[in-house]
């Protein structure tokens, strides 16, 4: 049986085409992993009941590890293919926060 996109397995990711618009300092934690927060701009259309919705917003995600390495380096303006998961911001917060696993450079700044 092939997998669905309605198993629990899937139940926590997005994917979101988005520009880079702002970058913090990168960090690193005690035991001297990488966290780079990182700030986003979406500007595009879904399709919702049917019809067309247009939509800009921004949004802010962490990468933690290599993958916060590789953000870090990332000039702003950057179009990237964002894949990761939601997760509150703190262990107390109930605010959600992006965290991204992967990405790929769709566009280079300015173009």
């Amino acid at each position: 049986m092939p997998a669905s996109r309605w198993t629990r397995e899937a139940s926590n990711r997005f994917a979101l085409c988005a520009t880079l618009i702002e970058k913090s300092v990168l960090r690193h934690t005690p035991a001297g992993v990488p966290v780079m927060p990182a700030g986003f701009r979406y500007e595009g259309a879904v399709i919702e009941a049917g019809g067309e919705r247009q939509l800009a917003f921004e949004f802010d995600v962490v990468a933690i590890g290599s993958t916060g390495l590789r953000l870090a380096a990332m000039e702003l303006g950057a179009v990237l293919d964002l894949a990761g998961f939601l997760a509150p911001q703190s262990r107390r917060s109930p605010k959600l926060r992006l965290h991204v696993t992967d990405f790929r450079k769709i566009q280079e700044p300015g173009i």
